[in-house]
């Protein structure tokens, strides 16, 4: 039944929900382990969206791997793009019209792609190592080491020759500065040298409380950094050996780390100085309370749960472990799940780069594929999340970096496609690169930026920021639309307007000749990708009540490209015609782009494209597909949107037992974050979807979620959601309406249109 509330109380409840949700007990939430770990990617991953560290090692020899989010080699390349590039794409159209794509590949490799930098060039790296090695203890016994998800703090302890040593580490947001503290429970127990090492250019600098460094990084092309790792001490003796300070016989150490770049045009000199200042008197405590504070300010809008562990029976290692050899383990999804949103608060704030493909962990100077920005799906998983998890501010750097890629996006637009507006291709980077570069199969590939603006209309369906829209994103939207005007060409054959020379990210198709070829004309995922900018750029315009002409030019050329096709067995065609698939398993599932995180295939209004999305997928998983970490990630997206609530729970058990590491990290392999985003979005679309244009409650519950609660998930339009359910039935939600709007919901086979009121709160008990 429905209970309604006067509207004074209702405001009343919303007011007070706002950051708080009914009280409910909380369930620990740590990943923990009973031994050390010499492997960076086992280590525990602490960041406050610019400063980061990987913590790992042994008691007697701790790495502390330092990262901050400028620290990038490279820059600005105003030639990136091939010279003359412009002159060969009607040459290339007309030739894969004509089916000769081989010879259409050659050009393209020789004439239109750019060389891709070696490796290394152009590449995140980290800050540098920091050691810390402790003299005089052995036989270690109760050795723990845990990353506490609900305050943001990771904790080292163990017991040494009677004496309990306890160590803490946290990166904080409002203090730009991580910190650590040493301490035992006896006086005088603190012995320590440490020592920063990154490589010959550095120099470094130790005095007796702090350990200074620099360097102009890639050989004096790339930021220009500073970094400081101070130390305070209570009790004991501080000295320089060497290239070490050594503290002896201390009851405390307090380590505070701040690093910038010049990234900003700001002096990293000064502005790490400065900001050490502002916290040289602040107590320990006083930093770990407005650390907590800030994080839980976030971290809190949202809790899960679906088991009643506490998760202290087990290690995370162990308890993986099991998973890996059969069992299925709720607490550790719900722990994953809240992981997620911890490495997106840690890696992704206002003000800061967006996470790349590490978030901000990287070990050493050549990261796998430089932790750079792919945009053929990588960076946009990343993103998927954000709104839906109740991190709103946190999608704030991606949608700011779209924006950035501009500048150089109208000189590739120009230069490559002789167009106006913006383009982006499949890589990109701090200095916003959109060239074409590389290799056909992953560089002739136009949609980086026209993917990326999902983003940010999407935002504004969560928001309804007029503002926003006017300033920031329908401006951005409306010259990624401008370019795919200009680029767009009609199929001789069939009179309709396609995309090309472009690709199926990554993947291949057979010739008449039994040849691998890759590039096209109209593939089905660009098809989507411009279908869905026009349809937005459209609504956009109408939103704010302007430019009609452009929107009546968009109007046209959506009536004038072709539909979304199935083939003859019954599969979504993954081109514009049917073509001999080189690799049935391919990682990348691109054609189902309308299904997700699209919106053009649904069961409702779509019924066959939703059928023949399913039995893609099918194809794809049955030759082996969903082999890599973030593949798996985005194949439970797919799976809640066809509302296969079983089949989306295998994927996440199949991620838990291939693509994930001990701490929980995603695995490609290597190790790349998106696939720990993209579980986040996959859950959080099993219990509620709102992409519909309606709130769809339960819409994909597997039978090993039985009983549950999810609190403060939010939908478009601007509703916040929390509900219960038991033995797979829904028990009681609770829906407020943040803006007002109009309420089409709906639960199992029941569908109900409810006017709401700002602030407004409504009550289910079934």
């Amino acid at each position: 039944m429905i209970k309604y509330l006067c509207s004074f109380i209702l405001l009343i409840s919303f007011i007070s929900c706002n950051n708080s949700h009914e009280e409910l007990p909380k369930t620990p939430l740590k990943i923990w382990f009973e031994q050390p770990t010499l492997k960076w990617n086992q280590g525990l991953p602490i960041g406050n969206g610019s400063l980061g560290a990987m913590i790992y090692g042994t008691p007697e020899k701790e790495i502390i791997c330092l990262n901050e989010e400028t620290i990038w080699t490279g820059g600005k390349d105003y030639n990136r793009d091939k010279k003359d590039a412009g002159k060969y794409i009607d040459t290339v159209q007309k030739l894969l019209f004509d089916g000769k794509y081989k010879i259409a590949e050659k050009i393209v490799d020789e004439k239109i792609l750019t060389n891709r930098l070696p490796s290394g060039k152009n590449t995140y790296q980290m800050l540098a190592n920091l050691f810390i090695e402790t003299v005089n203890i052995n036989s270690i016994s109760n050795y723990r080491r845990e990353l506490d998800i609900q305050t943001s703090i990771a904790n080292t302890t163990f017991t040494s020759n009677g004496t309990d040593f306890k160590r803490a580490y946290f990166s904080s947001f409002p203090d730009k500065a991580m910190v650590y503290k040493y301490t035992a429970n006896k006086k005088g127990s603190i012995n320590i040298s440490t020592w920063v090492k990154r490589n010959k250019q550095t120099k470094i600098n130790l005095t007796k409380n702090k350990i200074e460094f620099s360097e102009h990084v890639g050989n004096g092309h790339g930021v220009k950094f500073n970094a400081i790792v101070s130390f305070k001490t209570i009790g004991g003796t501080t000295e320089v050996k060497g290239n070490k300070l050594v503290i002896n016989n201390a009851d405390e150490v307090i380590v505070k780390i701040v690093a910038a770049s010049n990234y900003r045009g700001q002096n990293p000199v000064e502005v790490t100085k400065q900001t050490l200042n502002n916290i040289a008197e602040t107590s320990y405590s006083e930093l770990l309370s407005r650390h907590v504070s800030d994080y839980q300010f976030l971290f809190n809008r949202l809790s899960f749960k679906i088991s009643d562990n506490t998760g202290e029976d087990l290690p995370t290692d162990v308890r993986l472990n099991k998973v890996k050899k059969g069992v299925t383990d709720n607490y550790l999804t719900q722990l994953q799940y809240q992981f997620g949103r911890y490495l997106l608060i840690s890696s992704s704030r206002p003000g800061t780069l967006p996470a790349n493909l590490q978030g901000i962990w990287a070990n050493g100077f050549t990261p796998p594929w430089n932790s750079d920005y792919h945009t053929n799906i990588n960076v946009q998983m990343n993103y998927w999340m954000a709104e839906m998890s109740n991190l709103a501010e946190c999608h704030e750097p991606f949608l700011e970096f779209i924006g950035n890629l501009r500048e150089m996006g109208r000189i590739t637009a120009k230069k490559t496609y002789n167009a106006r507006g913006f383009v982006a291709h499949h890589t990109s980077d701090p200095w916003f690169t959109t060239a074409a570069f590389g290799k056909a199969r992953y560089g002739m590939w136009p949609m980086g930026a026209a993917w990326a603006c999902q983003h940010l209309f999407t935002h504004y369906q969560y928001t309804e920021d007029k503002e926003y829209l006017k300033k920031q994103a329908y401006p951005i939207m409306k010259e990624a639309a401008l370019f795919f005007v200009d680029f767009m060409v009609k199929d001789p054959k069939t009179g309709l307007f396609v995309t090309g020379p472009s690709i199926s990210p990554e993947n291949n198709f057979l010739t008449k000749e039994g040849k691998k070829a890759t590039l096209n004309m109209g593939p089905t995922m660009d098809r989507a990708i411009v279908f869905e900018l026009f349809r937005n750029c459209i609504k956009a315009a109408e939103i704010l009540n302007i430019d009609q002409d452009f929107s009546h030019i968009l109007e046209s050329k959506i009536k004038q490209m072709p539909p979304l096709k199935i083939g003859s067995d019954g599969r979504l065609l993954e081109w514009v015609e049917e073509l001999e698939e080189a690799e049935p398993g391919h990682r990348h599932i691109s054609h189902l782009y309308g299904l997700h995180p699209s919106n053009q295939i649904s069961k409702s209004k779509t019924l066959e494209l939703f059928q023949a999305a399913k039995k893609t997928l099918e194809g794809r998983l049955s030759h082996g597909g969903g082999h890599t970490g973030w593949s798996r990630a985005w194949i439970i997206n797919f799976y809640a949107r066809l509302l296969e609530g079983e089949k989306a729970h295998e994927n996440i058990l199949a991620l838990q037992r291939k693509s994930t590491l001990p701490n929980l990290l995603d695995v490609h392999p290597p190790f790349q974050i998106d696939g720990n985003f993209g579980l986040v979005s996959g859950i959080t679309e099993m219990l509620m979807q709102s992409h519909n244009d309606e709130i769809h409650i339960l819409p994909a519950l597997p039978k090993a979620w039985a009983s549950g609660n999810i609190n403060g998930i939010v939908a478009k339009k601007g509703f916040e959601i929390d509900m219960t359910w038991e033995l797979g039935k829904l028990k009681k939600l609770v829906i407020k309406s943040k803006l007002g709007n109009p309420l089409k919901l709906r639960y199992q086979n029941s569908v109900e249109e409810i006017e709401t009121k700002k602030g407004g709160v409504l009550v289910y008990n079934y």
